[in-house]
């Protein structure tokens, strides 16, 4: 039986089975330390817990309306407000299942066949993937510290081509942690829409930001397409919820679309999500993200101890992004080898950059600082036996 084509560019995210292994390492009684998955040890918060398990005792567990909620679309424009300064109509809010259901909608509105879409290399690899799945070319650009590890305006302005109409950027990114400022992000929206294209605009990672505010397209531009999750900054990666903010033209036939693909979110998750936005949560969410700080700061130093921390520090999310060119021409095999030699999971960089990607990895500051020394340790353990490849 043959499958379709477009399965055809849609590659394995080699950091799932590197998890796998791990996972069955400690079955078997290795002490493994996680720092290869984009999920921080900590819980869901306690109110957003108590409010899906009161959802549920009220039996709200019906399909809700195909774009989400109402009331949750219009806490998700109130905290635009709060948080942004930015009026956002409730109606240009659609809840979807996780961020992968909005990038889904997003991808395929507005790429097809013949079109192009300019996204930076390194980035997440299901934002390749989803375009592919849409049958449109994705041109990838490599970034680098001369950037700031972000697609900035000149490189778009420099690749766009005749059929290019979508550029795609994350801010903070995965896996760099880089970010885009108020200038250099009003400079995107510039450039794109004076070629004629769209942008589309990946802040799952909006509030995991250290040492620079938080900052959204939502307030810049009324034409970009923003897409954004509870699972990161607000801890409820299982539950499965994320949503799209849409240019008011675009709403109806995106809410079409989710109709037919997937009908509606979670319906206790949406009831949960509410309690995200009280104040009690946001304390909660806020001392997280000074632990995650403090995390990242931990782990640099000690990098820069085994004289491998990166030029630019992340601003944002919760990576590293290394270059381990002077031990490995294989990160893949690197990762392997530091998983099977000293219980260290970390991911290898081919998940993520077409080019260099085997010279890179990327390290998830998502364990607890003790862990991390620990690991900090193993690490250096692991590289005195390493050589220069040759």
């Amino acid at each position: 039986m043959g499958w379709s084509s477009r399965i055809e560019g849609v590659a394995p995210f080699r950091v799932m089975g590197l998890l796998e292994q791990a996972q069955a390492r400690e079955a078997a009684g290795h002490d493994v330390i996680h720092l290869e998955i984009g999920e921080p040890d900590f819980p869901t918060p306690e109110p957003v817990i108590a409010a899906g398990q009161r959802a549920l005792a009220r039996g709200q567990t019906r399909y809700t309306p195909a774009a989400g909620l109402p009331a949750l679309r219009e806490a998700i424009a109130g905290h635009y407000a709060e948080h942004f300064g930015a009026r956002v109509d409730p109606a240009r809010i659609l809840v979807t299942p996780g961020a992968s259901g909005a990038l889904l909608l997003a991808s395929q509105l507005l790429a097809q066949r013949g079109d192009r879409v300019l996204m930076a290399d390194p980035t997440y690899p299901c934002n390749r993937h989803f375009m592919a799945l849409a049958e449109a070319e994705v041109d990838v650009v490599a970034v680098g510290p001369e950037s700031g590890w972000q697609l900035d305006a000149q490189l778009i302005d420099a690749h766009w081509r005749n059929e290019t109409r979508l550029a795609m950027l994350a801010t903070p990114s995965n896996p760099t942690g880089h970010t885009l400022d108020a200038s250099r992000l009003s400079a995107v929206i510039d450039t794109v829409q004076a070629r004629g294209g769209t942008l589309l605009v990946d802040e799952i990672y909006q509030g995991l930001t250290y040492g620079v505010e938080p900052l959204s397209a939502v307030s810049l531009s009324p034409d970009a397409f923003v897409v954004n999750s509870f699972s990161k900054y607000f801890g409820m990666t299982g539950w499965r919820l994320g949503w799209l903010v849409a240019p008011e033209g675009a709403v109806e036939p995106l809410a079409r679309l989710a109709q037919n693909v997937f009908l509606a979110a979670p319906t206790p998750s949406q009831y949960a999500a509410l309690a995200a936005f009280a104040p009690e949560c946001r304390e909660e969410l806020e001392r997280r993200r000074r632990e995650l700080h403090r995390r990242r700061d931990v782990l640099l130093a000690g990098l820069e101890r085994l004289g491998l921390a990166p030029s630019q520090p992340p601003q944002g999310a919760f990576y590293v992004w290394l270059d381990v060119s002077q031990y490995t021409r294989d990160s893949q095999v690197f990762c392997q080898r530091l998983l099977e030699e000293e219980n260290v999971a970390i991911t290898p960089g081919i998940d993520f950059a077409v080019h260099g990607g085997e010279r890179h990895v990327r390290i998830a500051f998502t364990n607890e600082t003790a862990r991390l020394e620990e690991a900090l340790v193993r690490l250096e353990r692991f590289l005195a036996r390493q050589s220069a490849p040759a």
